[in-house]
């Protein structure tokens, strides 16, 4: 997979929020599993787009509660963009 853009990792989020969703995944799990992915993506992962670069020092900078809130609201702003389209 090749994301080159913010808008690019936004639609690849949003693909994968529509298959938990569709699996019947919680939105408490949802939201625990984007957790799990940030740390996975900061420990792991270059940012290429501006956007990721700023996340993952957000993301570096903040306590366990604070990636939790980050990961939310990711998952929110996904959702949000789902609607929009």
């Amino acid at each position: 997979m090749d994301i080159k853009t913010f808008d690019q990792w936004v639609d690849t989020l949003s693909t994968a929020l529509k298959t938990a969703q569709k699996a019947g995944i919680s939105q408490n799990q949802i939201q625990n599993s984007a957790k799990l992915l940030g740390d996975y993506l900061a420990a792991n992962v270059v940012p290429d787009a501006p956007e990721n670069k700023v996340i993952k020092a957000l993301w570096e900078n903040g306590s366990d509660q604070e990636r939790q809130s980050l990961a939310t609201m990711m998952v929110k702003m996904v959702e949000s963009n789902q609607q929009n389209t």
